[in-house]
């Protein structure tokens, strides 16, 4: 075995976000080594996929030389490790048909991707090249998600803007999300960046109803303005 070198320094290091629950509750209860691997594999890929909803394709794994080689080339243990980690509600799985074959398709159990699922089986969500979806239970909350909000307030759902949601629901509780749209509405000022600009102020001043600035997730609340959206968001 080559001994690794360690990490390059400065900005040549990329860096995945890794959900703190995962550490506390899903590491803990993992045996299997790879399963581990997969699991991670997919959510760094994850990460870094564009549009919406985020979603791998079982060739794309197996056709990933990495991932194979880390699993012995062996695609009896892929699926093995895929099975629990879908088993234990780290990863959802859904059935397609594409092009007259049968193949599954792999997300991060996060409420988006719960949601992206049940839109996608109702139909009213498509995806390319898609022609039918085999229905799978999904559990989901009755009330309509920030995705469907926006679609039905403020307009079509770009890749952008679908990804600006999935950073907020990173930093903010939904409920905030759901009620800072709401009081753009009632403003008449249907445009995310004063949405943003809504639960920047909330975050540092806090709310009327008592919910202050610690409540919200625990990351950087000025992450709108200095990150890659800030010159999109008006304070």
């Amino acid at each position: 075995m080559t001994q690794f070198q360690g990490f390059p320094s400065g900005g040549k290091v990329k860096y995945t976000a890794v959900p703190d629950v995962f550490f506390s509750a899903v590491l803990p209860q993992i045996t299997d080594i790879n399963e581990l691997k997969v699991t991670l594999h997919l959510m760094a890929a994850l990460y870094n996929r564009k549009g919406y909803p985020r979603f791998l394709h079982y060739s794309e794994l197996v056709s990933d030389t990495v991932l194979m080689q880390s699993l012995q080339v062996s695609e009896g243990i892929l699926q093995d490790a895929l099975k629990k980690a879908v088993g234990r509600g780290t990863i959802l799985s859904l059935t397609i048909e594409k092009e007259k074959a049968t193949e599954n398709i792999y997300l991060l159990n996060d409420e988006s991707s719960r949601q992206a699922l049940l839109r996608i089986q109702t139909g009213t969500l498509k995806l390319a090249g898609i022609e039918a979806v085999k229905n799978v239970p999904i559990n989901i909350e009755e009330q309509p998600n920030i995705y469907k909000l926006y679609e039905d307030n403020f307009g079509v759902l770009t890749p952008l803007i679908a990804e600006q949601l999935r950073d907020a629901e990173e930093n903010y509780p939904e409920g905030w999300i759901r009620d800072a749209m709401k009081q753009a509405i009632n403003q008449g000022k249907r445009n995310w960046n004063i949405v943003s600009a809504i639960l920047q102020r909330w975050s540092v001043e806090g709310r009327s109803d008592g919910t202050y600035r610690r409540h919200i997730k625990k990351t950087d609340p000025g992450k709108f303005i200095k990150g890659k959206y800030g010159r999109m968001v008006q304070r």
